[in-house]
Parts: structure tokens; C-alpha cells; sequence
């Protein structure tokens, strides 16, 4: 008897041990403090965002550690934006989305008076239902799959998680470079400002939109485009 209890004893330290290594969502470890990371969102409150171009955030909310668009947003009412501006960075989130939704992660967005969306200033991070999305669009135009520059840049090699399971998406900007990786794969490269960047961006979506893509710093965005998206774990390192 004495062996069986030092043994159940042993078990279940070991699984109090494994349980304590686990980190919790929406903090960051000493390792991540002393390496500039900072938490964007506190897992209980939408504290430091703000809708885009101002306004109290409505519709969105938070359950669980879980930070939920309305799931209605149409026409990008409910877009909203961190009330700080970052230029060179390294962003980290997780993300999950219901079948046939959309939604977006923007950089380096703007607010002058003469720019009415989020997406005709900051850059998109697409994200979106590849799989049981019907629309035409998604066969043909490969820049709206989830990882792409939206509307710019076509991810490759991009494999997106069952809907039931969380996506990890990070973007790295420094500078005019600037790469998106989905699930530990880099699946967009690019280069802002170059004469092939503004060819590009002149000949496609944004040849109407004077300011895409301009600012060398701005705003931290996210999209509430119509269907349900869920985020967590949103941290930035600060790189410039």
C-alpha cells in the first residue's frame, strides 16, 4: 500500500508540474517581457481599441479570453483600431472563423478626413473560410485567400486549420519589408514602395485610393466584415 500511494503521489505531482508549465491565454511570459512583448489585448475588456475614426466599440465582445466581432459588421461599420500607432513591429494573434465568414487584420492605418474604410489606408492580413466559401472570387483571385496581402499578394504554401481549431498569424514589418506567416509558415513577401509596388497597386483595387498602403506607421486593425471571427493572444514587439 505504501508503494501504490508513492506512486499516486508521483502522478499527481507530475500532473500538477505539466499544468503550471502551461501559459495561460492572453499573458505573456517573463521571456516574452524582457524581449519587448506587449499585450494588446487583456482577455477581459476591449481596453486600447477604439472603433476606427472614433466612437465607443459596440457589437464586439469578450467571453471567456475570447475577443468576438459582431458577426454582422456589413460595410466594415464595427472595424477597430489600437489607440497607439506602431511603425516596425512583430504581431502575433490567434484566430478562429465561422464557415463563409471574413474578416482582416490591418497595419499602418490612417484616419485623415479624406479616407472613409480602414482597408483604403493599412494593408490587409486576409483571413477567411477558404474551404466552404462557394463565391467564384475565391477560385480566381488567389489575393483574397486567408493569408494574402488582400487584393496585392497571393500567400503560398497557406494551410488553414478546421474551422473548430485556432489559427496562429503573425506579421513582421520593418520598414518597406514585410512578411505574413499563418500556422509557422511564411506564406507572403513583399516589399512596400517599390516602382513594381506601385505599378501594382495603381493597376488593381486600390488605383482609387491615394493612401493605401502610404504610411510608414499607423494603426493596428481589425475587421468586423460580416460572420463571426474570434481572436486571442494579440501581443507586438516594437522593432523600430
Amino acid at each position: 500500500m505504501k508503494l501504490a500511494n508513492i506512486i499516486l503521489s508521483c502522478i499527481l505531482l507530475t500532473g500538477i508540474s505539466c499544468q503550471n508549465n502551461v501559459q495561460q491565454n492572453n499573458t505573456l511570459t517573463k521571456a516574452e517581457e524582457q524581449n519587448g512583448w506587449k499585450l494588446l489585448f487583456d482577455g477581459q475588456t476591449t481596453n486600447g481599441w477604439r472603433f476606427f475614426k472614433g466612437g465607443e466599440i459596440k457589437g464586439w465582445k469578450v467571453v471567456d479570453g475570447v475577443l468576438y466581432n459582431s458577426g454582422t459588421g456589413s460595410d466594415h461599420g464595427g472595424d477597430i483600431i489600437r489607440e497607439e500607432k506602431f511603425k516596425d513591429f512583430e504581431l502575433c494573434l490567434e484566430w478562429k472563423i465561422d464557415s463563409l465568414s471574413n474578416s482582416g487584420v490591418f497595419y499602418h492605418v490612417q484616419e485623415l478626413d479624406s479616407i472613409n474604410a480602414i482597408y483604403e489606408s493599412g494593408p490587409e492580413y486576409q483571413l477567411t473560410d477558404d474551404v466552404n466559401d462557394a463565391n467564384p472570387k475565391y477560385n480566381t483571385l488567389s489575393t483574397q485567400f486567408t493569408g494574402a496581402n488582400y487584393a496585392m499578394d497571393a500567400p503560398t504554401g497557406a494551410k488553414v486549420k478546421p474551422l473548430d481549431q485556432w489559427n496562429e498569424t503573425r506579421i513582421i514589418v520593418k520598414g518597406p519589408h514585410v512578411e505574413h506567416w499563418l500556422n509557422g509558415v511564411k506564406v507572403v513577401d513583399y516589399e512596400l514602395w517599390t516602382q513594381d509596388w506601385f505599378q501594382h497597386k495603381n493597376s488593381g483595387k486600390w488605383k482609387d485610393c491615394p493612401y493605401y498602403g502610404i504610411a510608414k506607421d499607423g494603426y493596428i486593425g481589425l475587421q468586423d466584415h460580416g460572420g463571426l471571427t474570434q481572436f486571442r493572444n494579440i501581443k507586438i514587439r516594437v522593432t523600430n
